[in-house]
Order: structure tokens, then sequence, then C-alpha cells
């Protein structure tokens, strides 16, 4: 656990770093030159730094163990600083949009220089390394919180490009480009934000994982050859983990220590074979003159019940 929190770390630095040294150089030369895609892309990342910010503070907590005031766990905390960088973006794509609209309204035209390219390269070169570097740890750590700064690099690379088309517009005569620019990478920040809240909300509100990761736990509990049938069969998130319920139909006739050991094997089955935190069953007895794959619906039992 010590090893994947020093790397979360590393990360969350190399985050900081990446975007101050972004917001410095292209807004410096964003402001210097008056170009909208440079003061966007800046303003972006602005966005960003807060994000890793509130990632680097809050986001160790998802590795604590669960203590007395939170008995299952830090698990959503991961979403929660997620949630952040996602609702920071958006407002803010709407106040670089306005800026570009009104630079486009007034007219005034963006004059070419060299620096315009070398800071947009910078960035570049910048962000891909900070991005190449947050995902290589993340095979690690895998957090859903580093995910989204690995996220935010990849996308501002891309808007980068998009401020670079601005500012070879600028060049080849057409200085309309630089505000077209700069409001197309606005647009980019607010759907990067409402795709990043809409995914973190979703593992706040314990909702269902997809269909077909249900489909794969629920089969690999079916054909566990000692479960004769599944039912009250549940999956939600619990954070960014999925935790499972469901009730095991097996033989009667079993031992109280041949079903402990059945219990605990079918928990050890399910988590190394699905990213999955906890597996909570119910043995429900059968007879073994009941009609195989009989549903006994929510009835009543003498099952063995156990949480891990």
């Amino acid at each position: 656990m010590d090893d994947r929190l020093d790397a979360f770390r590393r990360a969350t630095w190399a985050n900081l770093l990446g975007n101050t040294l972004k917001i410095v150089v292209e807004g410096s030369v964003g402001l210097a030159f008056g170009s909208a895609a440079l003061i966007s892309n800046a303003g972006h990342s602005v966005a960003d730094l807060a994000a890793s910010v509130v990632v680097h503070v809050w986001g160790p907590t998802a590795f604590e163990p669960p203590d007395s005031t939170h008995q299952h766990g830090h698990q959503r905390f991961e979403p929660l600083t997620a949630l952040f960088a996602g609702g920071v973006l958006i407002p803010l794509g709407g106040v670089l949009l306005y800026d570009s609209v009104q630079k486009y309204l007034s007219g005034d035209e963006l004059a070419f220089s060299i620096y315009l390219l070398g800071a947009l390269v910078f960035s570049m070169v910048d962000m891909y390394l900070t991005y190449r570097y947050t995902e290589h740890i993340n095979q690690t750590v895998d957090s859903s919180s580093l995910h989204s700064l690995a996220r935010d690099c990849l996308n501002d690379f891309y808007t980068i490009i998009a401020a670079l088309v601005g500012v070879v517009g600028v060049w080849a005569g057409y200085p309309i480009f630089d505000p077209l620019a700069g409001a197309l990478i606005s647009l980019v920040v607010m759907e990067e934000g409402v795709e990043l809240a809409r995914t973190n909300i979703r593992y706040l509100l314990d909702s269902a994982p997809p269909e077909d990761v249900q489909a794969a736990i629920r089969t690999t509990i079916v054909e566990h050859p000692n479960v004769r049938n599944v039912h009250d069969f549940t999956t939600y998130y619990s954070g960014t983990d999925v935790e499972v319920e469901f009730h095991a139909e097996i033989d009667a006739d079993q031992s109280l220590e041949d079903a402990h050991t059945l219990e605990t094997d079918l928990i050890r089955t399910v988590q190394s074979q699905h990213d999955v935190s906890d597996v909570h069953v119910h043995l429900d007895p059968t007879s073994r003159t009941s009609a195989p794959g009989k549903q006994n619906g929510r009835e009543e039992s003498n099952g063995m019940e156990n949480a891990s």
C-alpha cells in the first residue's frame, strides 16, 4: 500500500509541475501577444492545476484503511476528487468561450510571432511527457483520480494542436483562426468537464456497473461446480470499487465446514477474476430432488450468511 501511495504522490507532483510550467509559458506569451488560443489553453491548465492540487491533497485519503468514522474504507474520496476536477472545467470553458467570442467581435488581429509557436511546441512536449508518466504510474496504482489527470494532459495535447492551427492561420494571413481556435478549445474544455462529472457521479451514487460486467461476474458464480443456482444477485459501485451480493443455492446435505469452505472459495474466485472489492454471500441449502436451476425468488431460508 505504501508503494502505491508513494507512486500516486510522484504522479500528482509531476502534474503540478507540468501544468504550472504550461501556464507560465503559454499565459505569458499569450498575454504578451494577445492570442486567444494561447490564453484559452493556459486557462484550461489553470483548471487542471486546481484539479491536480485537489487530487494531491485529497487523493491519498483513498489509500487509508477503514477507521472508526469510515468503517467501509475511503474509496469514495477518489471519485469525489475527480468530480471536483470536472466541475471546475465547465464554468471555466464558458468564460474562455466568452473571451474568444469577444475577441472575434472586437476585430483585434493577432500579429504572428515565432514565440507563439515556441510556447505551443514547449507545451506539447510538456503535456505529452506528463501524460506518459502519469499513465505509467497508474498501471501500478490503478487510480481513477490519476486517470482523470492523465486524460486532462491528453486533452491538453489535442487542444494545443488546435491552438497551433490558429497560430499557423495567423501566419498564413487569416487572423480569424486565432479566436476560432480559442472557441474550439473552450468547447473541448466544457465537454471534458461534463464527461468527468457524469462518470464520477455514477461512482458516488452506488450505480450498477455495465451489464457486461454484471453478466461476467454472475457467470463466474454460476459456473462454480458446487453452486446449483444464483438469485438476488446485485452489483454496485462503492466509490470506484465494485461490490457484489448474491444468494447461492447449494446442496442441503453439506456440512457446516464444507459450506464455509465453499463460501470462502466463492469470494476468492470472484475477487480474483474481476475488479471486485467486497463479496457478500448468502448460502441457501437446496434439496437434491429440487429441479436444477429453479429460482427461489426472495423466499426466506435457513442459509448461512457471511460478508467479506
